[in-house]
């Protein structure tokens, strides 16, 4: 061990004792009244002290004030070096600062924002804008091949802002433009992942409101099927009652909206009535006279006092 390291552990004796010389340097850099009780020395080096001050600054809980002091070699006159606030081992610190595209979410783009995407995003590669010649795997026919070099003259070189709106009819452009392959850029195979994982997790199989449905979207009629290879996995919901409905959806979600889950059945036909009312039906109160059975007026009466 050096002779050097052993008195840099020992705080010098004058630099140790110069405490009113560092809260002084202290209260001028901050305010009177700001700077709190002293909570120790460390040895910096030979002749070279820092102290430290509670600090009473609101919203610095845990921070410290630290005067570094210092004395030349031989000297007797202890100097100030720096002042400065720290923070200590409980110190409350701002959070960790995150870049832009780090902190954006779904949901946080309002009117008029703008969101650059990076020229190395992981979720595009490069598409077709017809500035180039198809890729061996294009959708485009060889009987076409003989059109490119015509085709090129006719594009204009720069973004796909610049390129012609309406190409000619029977180009390879025409037919990239039928097949919504005239873009600078494409999805990446990462990109339809990271989509997918993303609805799948929203209106996917595993969500509550699935697990409760009596059949999957798949067999349901408000489903809309869309192109492309997610169309295998994915299509759109068209019911307006279903809490998915806009949204992409996976085959496999389901709702209680499905358009077969439950059938109103047809109102029950009545049987037909017991008694007409539609019309009346004579009923007499007595038999007609000519039958004998029973006498009229006086006659009537008498017989009934007579059985009586």
């Amino acid at each position: 061990m050096s002779a050097a390291t052993t008195r840099s552990r020992t705080p010098d004796r004058l630099c140790a004792e110069a405490v009113d010389l560092a809260r002084a340097a202290a209260e001028e850099v901050a305010a009177p009244g700001v700077v709190g009780e002293h909570e120790g020395m460390v040895s910096e080096g030979d002749r070279v002290v820092t102290h430290y001050f509670a600090s009473k600054e609101m919203g610095y809980r845990g921070w410290r004030w630290a005067v570094t002091v210092a004395r030349a070699s031989r000297a007797r006159i202890v100097t100030v070096d720096e002042a400065v606030l720290l923070p200590g081992a409980d110190a409350l610190l701002a959070p960790e600062w995150v870049p832009w595209s780090e902190r954006l979410r779904p949901g946080d783009m309002g009117p008029g924002d703008l969101l650059p995407t990076d020229a190395e995003d992981l979720r595009l590669e490069p598409g077709w804008s017809g500035e180039d010649e198809p890729p061996p795997n294009s959708a485009v026919s060889h009987e076409m091949a003989d059109l490119v070099e015509a085709e090129d003259a006719e594009l204009t070189a720069g973004p796909p802002a610049g390129l012609t709106t309406t190409p000619a009819r029977g180009t390879i452009a025409s037919v990239a433009e039928e097949l919504g392959l005239r873009r600078a850029r494409v999805l990446s195979r990462y990109g339809l992942l990271a989509a997918a994982e993303r609805w799948e997790e929203a209106f996917g199989p595993r969500t509550p409101m699935a697990q409760a449905a009596p059949a999957p979207c798949v067999s349901c009629g408000f489903l809309v099927r869309i192109g492309g290879s997610l169309g295998q996995a994915f299509g759109l919901c068209a019911n307006e009652f279903s809490p998915a409905d806009g949204r992409v959806v996976s085959l496999a979600y389901g709702c209680g909206g499905h358009s077969e889950a439950a059938v109103m059945p047809r109102p029950p036909q009545p049987p037909p009535p017991v008694i007409d009312e539609t019309r009346v039906d004579p009923f007499p109160l007595r038999p007609a006279a000519d039958s004998g059975s029973v006498p009229e007026g006086e006659d009537a009466l008498a017989a009934e006092l007579g059985h009586s």
